[in-house]
């Protein structure tokens, strides 16, 4: 059975890719995405020295975990990899590269095997002076092997039994190559046969070098497996660091095989967005060869690709599902980066190949819907469908994969279908859910374009293509008459037909999202006016505010007998009451007149009109009745069922101290607050320093709106509760 790589022809591509890894391993990497993409991203902005080829030592960790030897060569692979880190921790580094590596701390005790291994992975001769001594002596063993040779090479008595005069090296031995009969002028060991006939020797008079050579490398095996127990002792202390090691090495291979591969064939790293759209731009499939770059959408549940014959369709479905898979292991491909995004799918499945199997007894529609009946278990897939009609009656199968695939839609599965039957096409245009891609063709040329248009059915063109590839013109000819001008008629009817109604659909969509526009303009335009009502409305306090505080400070010019100066001030407040009322009455545009029952809107509030009084209205809101001013209402809807007005009485006394006293039983919390706000500034201009606020105690609402708005109050000096009476409030002025 064939992979998914297989399928989306990727497996060249993903081959070429793994020739940049230090050692094999799968392509996928665990862990988080989008860490992985940062430190790539990092990686790409620096030269770093090439990775060198390590195996996997899964098998060697094992072994010092149970505190076993290893061989010298194995011993070199983990410091090879040690080395590394080593290296790239002496560059400059850009995050996050530079805190992982900085992390990976290698104690001084491992770092001092490291010391001990040449380039070529062998002991270090000058770290070990019984070593240093066996190389001399091998050294010169070996010279003098090679000059007794050489002179037997070059000797009267031999040359005739003499192949040539060079050392031939057969098995590690050095030999010469000579002719039968050299056993009359030569003592020697024959080593081997050429395949010419000719021997390979080796002389009695070099043997005892070769005995002394033998005896010298002894002596060097014994001091090198000394050291593997030494070095594999240290590092079994150290075997779960020496596991991490392993791991990481293997995630920095992951990284630098990507980067090494995006940049020797100039391709992109696309990270998978949290959307599940897939937008490609100049994608070029890997598999194709001067390829015509794809330039596709997928925004929408299903791609339902029609059109010519071999015109692409399920080159594209294999390109758009292609790119999500390599997007998801962060595989570089070719593509315009900037306008490329595909989003992020758990499962990709691509139903291709043809499922029908003899061994298995099972026929081609029986075997697609083995393959559908898998894809009910999943969710947030992404599934490429070639020919779904494969294998049986096509209007019925339009009819269940219609059913079908609206149902797997709901499961958050995204489907790219290719088919030549207009039937199941016309079925699923009728869904917002559903792109129309129409494969082109150039009727004058007689070939496919290769290019795709979007919310359009496209036609098969068999005829054409069965000409193109060779079937005679007469046949098809024929075969045109057969298929009659109805048929071709009722096909043109179904692609025109939805067609048209998938342009009233965008029309509609289009004239909805003006009417929203239009909708939010109004409501801008209402806010607007609702910021510059408040704007006047406070304006007005504010002039309110200057006309009692002018007023008191001419009182008390007054009370001082500075009669010029206090009719100056009298006139100042006097101009500030006449802005106050100007402004009251400035005009304002048009509004309905609001009565009994409307549903209104008071600054942010919305609530029910329920009494009118005058230049004032009540109004209920969420339960809370306010008393309002009229103009600061705005209407919004009409009520069904008004609620009576409560009568509210309000008496201001003077007390019999001397002081005076406001009541506020029965009050609306708006309505107290402004019968307090007029009540105070009376007070203040009238020259009163104690004034009593008969709140009751109630609920505790009023009381708590009388304490809020006395805290805010600027002109204050203090307040408190009359002893004895908790619905009492005195504040001093």
């Amino acid at each position: 059975m064939k992979t998914l790589t297989q399928k989306l022809d990727l497996d060249q591509h993903i081959h070429n890719f793994k020739n940049f890894y230090a050692r094999e391993k799968n392509i996928e990497m665990e862990g988080d995405i989008n860490q992985h993409s940062r430190y790539i991203k990092a990686l790409s902005q620096i030269e770093f020295p090439a990775i060198k080829e390590v195996p996997n030592l899964d098998r060697e960790i094992n072994i010092l975990k149970k505190q076993g030897v290893l061989r010298l060569e194995e011993l070199y692979a983990f410091v090879t990899m040690l080395s590394y880190f080593n290296a790239l921790k002496a560059l400059s580094l850009p995050e996050p590269l530079y805190k992982w590596i900085q992390e990976i701390d290698i104690d001084d005790e491992i770092n001092d095997i490291i010391l001990y291994f040449t380039d070529e992975g062998n002991i270090n001769p000058e770290r070990e002076p019984e070593l240093y001594e066996i190389e001399k002596a091998l050294k010169i063993n070996k010279s003098e092997l090679k000059e007794k040779l050489y002179k037997l090479a070059h000797s009267s008595g031999l040359k005739e039994y003499l192949v040539d005069t060079q050392v031939h090296f057969l098995n590690g031995e050095e030999t010469l190559m000579v002719r039968g009969g050299f056993n009359k002028v030569l003592k020697a060991s024959v080593v081997g046969r050429s395949s010419a006939g000719f021997f390979y020797i080796l002389p009695q008079s070099i043997s005892h070098l070769k005995e002394k050579e033998a005896t010298l490398l002894s002596k060097k095996e014994e001091v090198v497996y000394r050291y593997c127990q030494s070095f594999s002792a240290t590092l079994s202390k150290w075997h779960l660091f020496m596991r991490f090691i392993n791991r990481e090495y293997d995630r920095f291979d992951h990284y630098q095989a990507r980067v090494l591969f995006a940049k020797a064939y100039n391709f992109s790293f696309i990270l998978p967005s949290k959307s599940k759209v897939v937008k490609l731009s100049e994608f070029c499939h890997p598999a194709i060869e001067n390829p015509k770059p794809v330039n596709i959408d997928l925004d929408k549940s299903i791609m339902l690709v029609t059109g010519v014959n071999a015109g692409g369709k399920t080159m594209l479905l294999k390109s758009l599902l292609s790119a999500v898979y390599m997007s998801k292991n962060l595989l570089p491909f070719k593509c315009n980066e900037e306008k490329t995004e595909v989003g992020h799918f758990k499962n990709i499945e691509a139903v291709i190949d043809d499922p029908q199997s003899v061994k298995n007894d099972i026929s081609t529609f029986a075997g697609r819907m083995v393959e559908f009946s898998k894809l009910f278990k999943q969710e947030n897939a992404i599934v490429g469908v070639d020919e779904i009609e494969l294998g049986t009656d096509s209007d019925e199968a339009a009819s269940l994969f219609r059913v079908m695939l609206d149902e797997l839609k709901e499961r958050g599965i995204t489907f790219i279908v290719t088919t030549h039957h207009k039937r199941l096409a016309s079925l699923m245009s009728s869904s917002d859910d559903v792109e129309l891609i129409a494969a082109l063709y150039d009727e004058e040329n007689r070939k496919p374009t290769y290019t795709f248009l979007q919310g359009s059915i496209g036609k098969s063109y068999a005829f054409e293509t069965a000409q193109r590839y060779g079937v005679p013109e007469h046949i098809v000819a024929k075969a045109k008459q057969v298929y009659g001008d109805d048929k071709e008629n009722l096909n043109e009817l179904i692609e025109k037909s939805t067609t048209l109604e998938r342009e009233m659909r965008l029309k509609l969509e289009k004239i909805d999202i003006e009417l929203k526009a239009v909708e939010q303009k109004k409501e801008n335009l209402e806010n607007i006016e609702e910021r510059l009502n408040e704007q006047h409305r406070k304006a007005i306090a504010t002039l309110e505010n200057r006309y009692n505080a002018a007023t008191k400070r001419a009182q008390e010019a007054m009370k001082a007998k500075e009669s010029t100066e206090g009719r100056r001030l009298l006139n100042d407040a006097h101009k500030h009451k006449k802005l106050s009322s100007q402004a009251k009455e400035a005009q304002q545009p048009e509004k309905r007149i609001l009565q009994i029952g409307d549903r209104v809107k008071y600054r942010s509030n919305k609530g029910d009109l329920i009494g009118l009084r005058g230049d004032n209205a009540t109004i209920e809101v969420d339960g809370m009745k306010m008393r309002v001013p009229l103009s600061q209402l705005k209407y919004i809807g009409s009520l069904a069922k008004v609620k009576k007005k409560p009568k509210t009485e309000v008496a201001v006394e003077k007390s019999g101290r001397g002081s005076i006293s406001i009541k506020l039983l029965g009050c609306y919390a708006d309505e107290a607050v402004d019968k307090l706000d007029v009540f105070l500034s009376d007070a203040l201009v009238s020259g009163f320093n104690e004034v009593e606020i008969i709140h009751g105690t109630g609920g505790g609402i009023l009381k708590k709106v009388v304490i809020d708005y006395l805290k805010s109050y600027p002109k204050l000096q203090s307040f408190h509760g009359l002893k004895g009476n908790l619905g009492i409030t005195v504040v001093r002025l």
